[in-house]
């Protein structure tokens, strides 16, 4: 059987991918789908997305990045020797024990956006939900990356990040349209990168003591023994950081403080059950539910590009040598062959008891195999911190309330989230 077979009826060109892919995905955990007038192969089912992210990497591939053009040579885009290198150099920084010496630059960051609710209720203001779940997850990792605040002139610059990912394809093989401001935002990040990686070269040069105690000063450090780590390439690592530490953390905070508002009765459930548990780890474990249940819905990273580099049998069906393959967390995490009910806002589904697939690659919001998110435990970190701030004291209400999902580079709310805050009821 071919893989045109496995489709019952053509499978039309409606004007929305996520659509395209819905449609096809009803033809099984396998499915050929025309994406741009190219063939691909969808892949939604667990066992066959095992396959092609964990154990057949050497076969489905990355070629090229759709982010190349703002990441450069930085680990998320490179590939082959290079990428494992990369990769070995940073691991150890982002482990669950390693992600533990970030966790004062976590917590300045977290206060800071508290602080600012706070002075938002006492003067009676909205605030901008997006803007400061961004301004959040910027924080955070630009402390860990120099061991600053991020400061109001550095956060306009880099305002010219979202710029560039606004113009980058949704799909691998794509370019973005020459723009005069995309050009003029990457040479902002250039000016602003360079600018840090002279900072933090200097003060390197003041202090040899002992290890650096950031992530730029690591690669400083690795420079001196490295020659690959040149200026060039340490921008890039500065730049992939900075996008991977803060775009899909910020973009499931603000997921999160949307289905929180359009389900006041999952948002009383947790605030009772908060409320009645002392546990200090019982209440993490509460608000770890509500971001992996928002990850099921609304995974940032909710497309994964591969390619053959080889004839291969995915399930029994031919994938010719140069096919596109996806694998789609999104359509996995809300197949109801896997998902009880999978268009359910639930989060009790990741507490004790709770009902949910046991395939390992049933649920992946940070990927799965040798390319997984290196920064998970690092997101998971950053949101548990700042929601242990803000959800037991504020209650934002969204007006208006998003009504739709931009499926792009990330997925994200279409429009602003402007919100007025409540006062939670109790005193946690």
């Amino acid at each position: 059987m071919t893989l045109d077979e496995t489709r019952s009826t053509p499978v039309r060109a409606p004007h929305d991918l996520i659509e395209l892919l819905r449609e096809a995905a009803g033809a099984g955990p396998v499915a050929a789908v025309q994406v741009g007038g190219r063939p691909c192969v969808l892949v939604t089912g667990p066992e066959q997305t095992q396959q092609v992210l964990a154990r057949r990497p050497d076969v489905y591939v990355k070629r090229g990045h759709r982010a190349r053009l703002l990441l450069g040579d930085g680990l998320i885009s490179a590939t082959g020797e290079a990428w494992k290198q990369q990769r070995r150099l940073l691991q150890a920084q982002f482990t669950l024990a390693g992600t533990r010496r970030w966790a004062q630059h976590i917590t300045a960051a977290a206060e800071r956006v508290a602080d600012g609710w706070e002075a938002a209720v006492a003067a009676a203001t909205p605030v901008d939900v997006g803007q400061d779940m961004r301004l959040f997850a910027l924080d955070t990792i630009w402390r860990s990356l120099t061991g600053t605040a991020l400061d109001d002139v550095t956060r306009r610059e880099l305002d010219a990040v979202d710029t560039v990912v606004a113009s980058l394809p949704t799909t691998a093989g794509g370019a973005p349209e020459p723009s005069p401001a995309v050009d003029a935002a990457l040479r902002q990040i250039d000016t602003t990168a360079h600018r840090a990686i002279a900072a933090a070269r200097a003060d390197r040069a003041r202090d040899t003591s002992g290890p650096s105690l950031t992530l730029l000063g690591l690669l400083l450090d690795a420079s001196g023994t490295d020659p690959r780590y040149t200026d060039a390439l340490i921008r890039d690592e500065l730049v992939t950081l900075l996008v991977a530490g803060h775009e899909t953390t910020a973009q499931t905070l603000c997921w999160l403080f949307v289905l929180l508002d359009q389900h006041p009765d999952v948002h009383e459930r947790f605030l009772t059950a908060y409320a009645g548990t002392p546990d200090p780890a019982r209440r993490d474990a509460l608000i770890c539910a509500l971001v992996q249940e928002t990850l099921r819905l609304y995974p940032a990273v909710w497309l994964v590009p591969r390619q053959a580099a080889r004839d291969d049998v995915l399930d029994g069906h031919p994938v010719p040598a140069g096919t596109s393959v996806l694998v789609c967390p999104y359509l996995t995490h809300r197949s109801p062959v896997l998902w009880p009910d999978p268009e359910r806002f639930d989060p009790s589904r990741f507490l004790p008891g709770g009902e949910r697939p046991g395939h390992p690659a049933a649920y992946l919001p940070f990927g799965s195999g040798a390319r997984a998110c290196l920064g998970q435990h690092f997101a998971l970190q950053e949101m548990v911190t700042l929601l242990r701030l803000l959800l037991p004291v504020h209650r934002p209400h969204l007006a208006p309330a998003p009504r739709t999902a931009v499926f792009g580079a990330n997925l994200r709310p279409q429009g602003s989230l402007r919100a007025t805050l409540g006062r939670v009821r109790y005193a946690g």
